[in-house]
């Protein structure tokens, strides 16, 4: 009952926001400074429970252009987090860490996360769908079904999860990481792995080895490999040099595309990285795979792709 009283108000306020700005994943970039200061004030409104005046948010606390930008960003990725949850959970039976859900959505101010999810738990149209440890704040259970079961959810974690195998992988035009275009039109013909992956994601760096390795391999004529890059599009501070650097380290000589808005959607709303899409030659969907997979499950997958062919 502590947070009843801001969660009434500000959570009233966060959906219509959400309605007015729909649930799009690349927001404008945002002041840190900003950011900071607008948590500090959502973190006081949650600890000391006083009321929140809705209209005064915008026209009053916080009246900026930069401010309200911030305040975009934070509502739109708030009605993200349960997918992001539950569908990692059903992906990799696992849960995300605070630090997984921050780096996700690049919600770089300390206790940002968790304020977050405070609201997020006295929110009545929310699922209740997580437990938390009370002194750490983690995540400790994720009833997926919950989530699933909730028809504003239900629908991308569905597509998602399931029913791409046998279907036509949707067409794509993407922006190269070392300049002009690659497109499905390319890849006529050919079997290929779509890789939706971050280069501060973990599991990425561990998938990068094998991927150079199964390109060495198997990449020829009749196969390669489409690296498409989140970074720009989820945000992140990684600058252009240095995703460049990374990719001459790990002698990545595969495409390296930018991941754009049309593609996120098409392709189920990706949420959680690394993702893999195996197509084969005439374009169809063979394999899904959400999250980190062992060199063997992509090297055997790829393998019995191209002797079907």
């Amino acid at each position: 009952m502590k947070l009843l009283r801001v969660t009434e108000r500000l959570l009233t306020f966060l959906g219509i926001i959400f309605l007015f700005t729909g649930a799009v994943s690349a927001t404008p970039q945002t002041d840190p400074a900003v950011e900071k200061r607008i948590v500090d004030y959502l973190k006081n409104q949650v600890d000391s429970a006083k009321p929140v005046i809705v209209s005064d948010l915008y026209s009053k606390v916080f009246p900026d252009e930069e401010e309200r930008k911030v305040l975009d960003r934070l509502f739109n990725v708030f009605f993200k987090i349960p997918t992001f949850v539950a569908q990692y959970k059903a992906a990799t039976d696992s849960i995300p860490t605070l630090e997984d859900i921050a780096r996700q959505f690049n919600l770089q101010i300390p206790g940002e996360v968790e304020v977050l999810l405070s609201i997020m738990e006295n929110d009545p149209r929310i699922p209740d769908f997580i437990t938390r440890d009370p002194n750490s704040g983690e995540i400790i259970g994720v009833d997926v079904e919950a989530v699933r079961g909730d028809k504003r959810f239900n629908q991308v974690i569905e597509r998602t999860l399931a029913g791409w195998l046998g279907q036509k992988a949707p067409p794509f035009e993407l922006d190269l990481a070392s300049g002009g275009k690659i497109s499905s039109a390319d890849l006529a013909g050919k079997s290929h792995l779509i890789y939706f992956w971050y280069s501060a994601c973990p599991p990425c760096v561990r998938t990068s080895p094998h991927l150079v390795d199964l390109y060495e391999r198997f990449g020829k004529n009749d196969f390669t490999i489409v690296a498409v890059n989140a970074d720009r599009f989820l945000e992140l501070a990684t600058t252009d040099a240095e995703r460049t650097s990374y990719i001459k380290e790990q002698g990545i000589l595969f495409p390296v595309a930018h991941l754009n808005k049309q593609m996120q959607e098409d392709y189920g709303n990706v949420n959680v990285y690394p993702t893999f899409f195996l197509v084969d030659s005439r374009g169809i969907v063979r394999k899904h795979h959400i999250g980190y997979q062992p060199l063997r499950v992509l090297e055997s997958d790829i393998e019995q792709l191209l002797k079907d062919q």
